[in-house]
C-alpha cells in the first residue's frame, strides 16, 4: 500500500467512524440533529461552544454522551454567584507528613483540567470567575502561582446559559464571548419528538455503548481537518463576509448599518472557515465550498455581532443580520 492510499484509507475510516458518533447522538436525542451536527463539528474543528437553551432540554445529558463516545475524560462546573476563580482552575493545598512534620504545599488541579468540561449556566458567575476561563480558552494552559501548566489535548468546553431567567445574571463580556467558536440554541423538541423522548427516558435503563474512538485518534482527526484545502477565493469570501457585518464598512448591506454597533472579529473568520473544513471532511471533501462558509456562518458570527441601541429595540435577530452579510457576499 502507498503512502496516498494509506492516508485515504485513514480518513476513510475517521470519517466513518465521525459519521457513526454523529448517528448515535442522534438516536438518542431525537430533534436536535443540527445541534449535534454542529457540536461534532466544533470538537473536530478544536473549538468551544456557548449552547443556549431552557432547563431539561438536555445539554448536560448531551454533551456527557459527546464526551463518552470519544472516550474523552468528562468534568462538569455549575456556576454560581459565590463560585471563585480557585474552584475552577485549582489551588494549593497545605500538607502535614505524619511522620516528619514537614510541610508542603500541594497543588490540587481544578475542574478545567480535563478533556471536556461542561460549563453549566455560566452567566451565573461573577465576571472574575468568567475571566479565569479566558486564558484556558484560548491558549490552553492555566497560569497559577507563576507557574503555566498546559491543558491535556484536547481540550473542549461547552458553556451552557439560561435565555429565560436573567435576575442574577452576569452577561458574558465581549472578549469571553469572542473565544466561542460556535453559539448554538437549542429548541423544543416538536410533538413527534417529544413523545418519543418521554417514552424513551421514563422507561428502562439503557447500557452504556463503547466509544468509537480513542483520544489520539480524534487528535488525528482534529489534525486533518485543518489540512483540508480552501480555495482562495472561498477564503477571500469569508473575509468580505466578516467586513460586511461591520456597519461603517462599505459593502456593509443596509440592514447591518442600521442594526449593528459592532461586526465581527477576526476570530469569527477562522472559526467559520475552520468549522466549514470539518464540514466538508465529514462530508468526504478534501476542500471546502461556498457551501459549507454558508451553512456554519449564522453559529459562527451569531455572538460576535453587537447590536446597536436600535437593533436592540426593535429585536433584530442577529441571524438574519449574518445572512443579509453571506448574501451580500455569495448571494442568495
Amino acid at each position: 500500500m502507498t503512502e496516498t492510499e494509506r492516508l485515504n484509507a485513514e480518513i476513510a475510516g475517521l470519517r466513518a467512524s465521525a459519521r457513526q458518533l454523529q448517528e448515535r447522538l442522534n438516536s438518542q436525542f431525537f430533534g436536535q440533529e443540527e445541534t449535534v451536527e454542529f457540536l461534532i463539528l466544533a470538537l473536530m474543528a478544536g473549538g468551544h461552544v456557548l449552547l443556549e437553551g431552557a432547563p431539561g432540554l438536555g445539554k448536560t445529558t448531551l454533551v456527557h454522551a459527546l464526551a463518552d463516545a470519544v472516550d474523552l475524560k468528562f468534568q462538569r462546573l455549575q456556576c454560581t454567584p459565590d463560585l471563585m476563580p480557585s474552584d475552577v482552575l485549582g489551588t494549593r493545598v497545605l500538607r502535614v507528613d505524619d511522620e516528619s512534620g514537614a510541610r508542603s504545599f500541594d497543588f490540587e488541579k481544578g475542574p478545567v483540567f480535563t478533556n471536556v468540561l461542561l460549563t453549566d449556566e455560566v452567566n451565573r458567575a461573577t465576571p472574575r470567575t468568567q475571566s479565569a476561563l479566558l486564558e484556558a480558552m484560548q491558549e490552553r494552559q492555566v497560569t497559577l502561582h507563576g507557574k503555566t501548566l498546559p491543558l491535556a489535548p484536547p481540550f473542549f468546553m461547552v458553556a451552557t446559559q439560561n435565555p429565560i431567567e436573567m435576575e442574577g445574571t452576569y452577561p458574558l463580556p465581549e472578549a469571553q464571548l469572542d473565544r466561542f467558536l460556535f453559539k448554538l440554541e437549542l429548541q423544543l423538541p416538536d410533538h413527534a419528538n417529544l413523545s418519543t423522548i418521554l417514552s424513551v427516558t421514563t422507561g428502562g435503563s439503557v447500557e452504556a455503548a463503547p466509544p468509537f474512538f480513542k483520544v489520539e485518534e480524534w487528535l488525528r482527526l482534529q489534525a486533518l481537518v485543518r489540512e483540508v484545502a480552501a480555495p482562495s477565493d472561498v477564503v477571500e469570501a469569508v473575509a468580505s463576509i466578516i467586513l460586511a457585518t461591520h456597519p461603517d464598512h462599505a459593502t456593509a448591506p443596509e440592514v447591518v448599518r442600521s442594526h449593528v454597533r459592532y461586526g465581527s472579529s477576526l476570530r469569527g473568520g477562522q472559526s467559520i472557515l475552520l468549522a466549514a473544513k470539518a464540514r466538508a471532511l465529514l462530508a468526504d471533501r478534501l476542500n471546502i465550498s461556498k457551501d459549507d462558509v454558508r451553512a456554519v456562518a449564522a453559529p459562527a458570527l451569531r455572538h460576535r455581532l453587537i447590536l446597536s441601541y436600535e437593533g436592540e429595540a426593535r429585536g433584530v435577530r442577529r441571524d438574519d443580520l449574518v445572512e443579509a452579510a453571506v448574501e451580500s457576499v455569495l448571494g442568495s
